[in-house]
């Protein structure tokens, strides 16, 4: 069965079936955004778009959300080289979204290559600083250095649906379900400078108060 999982077209149909979902979610859901001002950071400019793991099934809803409120720039996502990593990354290209594969410990060096050149070329990055692995909510470096080395800033998010299934992972993510209540809560830009050490920190911070104030409904 795992094999079967694994061969390219049970992943490309679990891709679509991820979009279908989706698709369904956003129809059904009554969305609200807090923090709609900081999302002309988005409008104007490239930014590195941060948010936790726990989050990441949300953040194809959250393309789609900001797409209906203007964002026209590219969006590249940085996908772990793991199966899961890559069954959520081919559902982000069938949404519209590029892909970068990598992660701190694989294709790290490529992979913040890529992702630079997709800010240089004006395109945003969707990043989520404590994954794939952990631990929860605590920021890796990447983010810091990729805002430091862009000169872009990092744009905090947070998800959160009503209905939701909870699951029993190290992240604590939730599924969104269907016929429920979304908020897309977006942070002030965190502009990373001198010392990107000690800036996580304060990414870190900003991403778990977006979250957090998206959860409050």
């Amino acid at each position: 069965m795992k094999r079967i999982l694994k061969s390219a077209p049970a992943q490309a149909a679990l891709a679509w079936l991820t979009v279908g979902y989706v698709s369904l979610v956003i129809r059904t859901q009554r969305w609200r955004i807090e923090g709609e001002e900081n999302l002309r950071a988005a409008l104007d400019g490239p930014v590195i778009a941060a948010l936790w793991h726990e989050a990441l099934p949300a953040s194809a809803i959250l393309f789609r959300v900001l797409r209906r409120r203007g964002m026209r720039r590219e969006v590249v996502a940085l996908a772990s080289l793991h199966r899961d990593g890559q069954l959520i990354g081919n559902a982000f290209r069938h949404l519209g979204m590029s892909l970068v594969s990598g992660s701190s410990s694989r294709g790290g060096a490529e992979a913040r290559e890529a992702l630079n050149q997709a800010l240089a070329e004006g395109k945003h990055v969707v990043l989520t600083p404590d994954g794939p692995r952990g631990p929860r909510r605590i920021a890796a470096p990447g983010v810091a250095r990729l805002a430091a080395t862009s000169g872009k800033p990092v744009l905090p998010f947070g998800v959160w649906t009503s209905r939701a299934i909870g699951l029993n992972s190290w992240d604590k993510m939730r599924l969104a379900l269907p016929f429920g209540r979304g908020v897309v809560a977006i942070g002030a830009p965190v502009p990373v400078q001198g010392n990107w050490e000690e800036s996580l920190p304060a990414i870190a911070a900003a991403i778990s108060a977006v979250q957090d104030k998206a959860a409050k409904g």
